[in-house]
């Protein structure tokens, strides 16, 4: 009996992954027209795959699409941004605690070590911005993982895509990076106190404070 052979990933998502990425680094504005023609002939291909990509979008709410007017990156509003937060609190706060009680001491060696890696990153006069916003997606899913619920990380994975929209105006806001900081570490003191309760608690003030320097 032959190997079975994995077909190779679809074009429209590698074209969906190129443009999720403009859209993350701002090189697509939110409410900025697409303009699908111009992108066709930039990566050499036909309008369909693109199209199909710019359905993917749609559908985690990175792009609108507006009646005979096209395709739009999403702009997030002030309710939807709170919205997103919220659901990402009670998602989170919960994986927080299901980690606490259940997760064995050499997960929580992991956990920890991410957690050192954020340390670094936002060293005193050193912080290195890009590098702290992935590891800490990386705590964070992480955490999620320990979790183990897949159906819960990919609703996270979803709601945090929309929140990367307004990434620009958390944690980029003066004094932020220290005080999400803060907040790791006492996230991160009560997963370690086998804390469930606290170790929620503490993930709920996390996105409270993170949504209010994000207004």
């Amino acid at each position: 009996m032959s190997a079975l052979t994995l077909a190779p990933r679809a074009l429209y998502e590698e074209v969906a992954e190129l443009l999720r990425q403009r859209i993350f680094s701002r090189e697509l504005e939110p409410g900025s027209w697409i303009d699908e023609l111009k992108l066709a002939e930039e990566y050499g291909i036909s309008r369909t795959p693109l199209r199909e990509a710019l359905k993917v979008l749609a559908t985690e709410g990175l792009v609108t699409m507006k009646v005979r007017r096209g395709a739009y990156v999403t702009e997030v509003s002030d309710k939807d941004l709170a919205d997103v937060y919220h659901l990402l609190s009670l998602l989170e706060s919960d994986a927080a605690a299901v980690t606490a009680e259940r997760a064995t001491d050499a997960q929580m060696v992991d956990l920890e070590a991410i957690h050192a890696e954020l340390e670094s990153a936002a060293r005193p006069g050193h912080v290195d911005r890009d590098l702290f916003f992935g590891i800490n997606e990386r705590f964070h899913m992480k955490l999620l993982a320990l979790a183990d619920n897949r159906w819960r990380d990919q609703m996270v994975a979803d709601l945090r895509k929309v929140m990367k929209l307004n990434r620009q105006n958390s944690l980029l806001k003066s004094g932020r990076i220290e005080e999400s900081l803060a907040e790791h570490r006492a996230l991160m003191a009560a997963l370690k106190a086998r804390d469930p309760k606290a170790a929620a608690q503490q993930m709920r003030l996390h996105f409270a404070n993170g949504l209010e320097a994000a207004g």
